[in-house]
């Protein structure tokens, strides 16, 4: 048990002054110690009032609680995320028919979709920079006003792991 110890207690010494950066959730920051996370513009045609603020604070949230980065609102950063929002939709994903001939079919269930254009620049190592669409999806019935808010949570959760990963995890 005591060489167990001894060889953990060793391994994250060497790690520590050796500079090495590892992390147990995969989140590999190397050479970065910190990031400008600019406000993403609410560019959709259909604008929810409060989508880009939580959207960037979402993904502020997400940095700051897995990684060790200080997040900076200068040029000066290691790092930057900057970007739009470019779509917000509801479509119909099922159909149902109506009793009333003259009517016509109405959606059961819909699905809200958000696409995020992202720009990442690492200035430490330009390699891993790059320029993408993420898109993710909620399905839901019923009206979409009493649970837009919820969904939205949702969707800026799924779609901040994966920026997370695209910029910090290197699968």
């Amino acid at each position: 048990m005591k060489r167990i110890l001894f060889v953990l207690v060793l391994f994250a010494t060497v790690a520590l002054y050796s500079g090495c950066a590892f992390s147990l959730n995969g989140a590999s920051t190397v050479g970065l110690k910190t990031v400008n996370v600019e406000f993403f513009e609410n560019n959709a045609l259909f604008v929810v009032n409060n989508l880009s603020q939580q959207f960037t604070e979402a993904l502020k949230s997400r940095i700051r609680s897995q990684t060790a980065l200080s997040i900076v609102r200068t040029g000066e950063a290691d790092a930057t995320f900057s970007g739009a929002i470019t779509n917000y939709t509801i479509t119909p994903v099922s159909v149902q028919a109506t009793n009333n001939s003259n009517a016509p079919p109405i959606a059961n269930a819909s699905r809200l979709s958000i696409t995020v254009k992202v720009k990442y620049n690492n200035q430490a190592d330009k390699k891993l920079s790059f320029e993408q669409e993420f898109t993710k999806t909620a399905d839901f019935t019923g009206d979409i006003a009493s649970q837009e808010q919820n969904l939205i949570l949702t969707i800026n959760k799924q779609l901040t792991e994966d920026i997370f990963n695209k910029a910090f995890a290197n699968w």
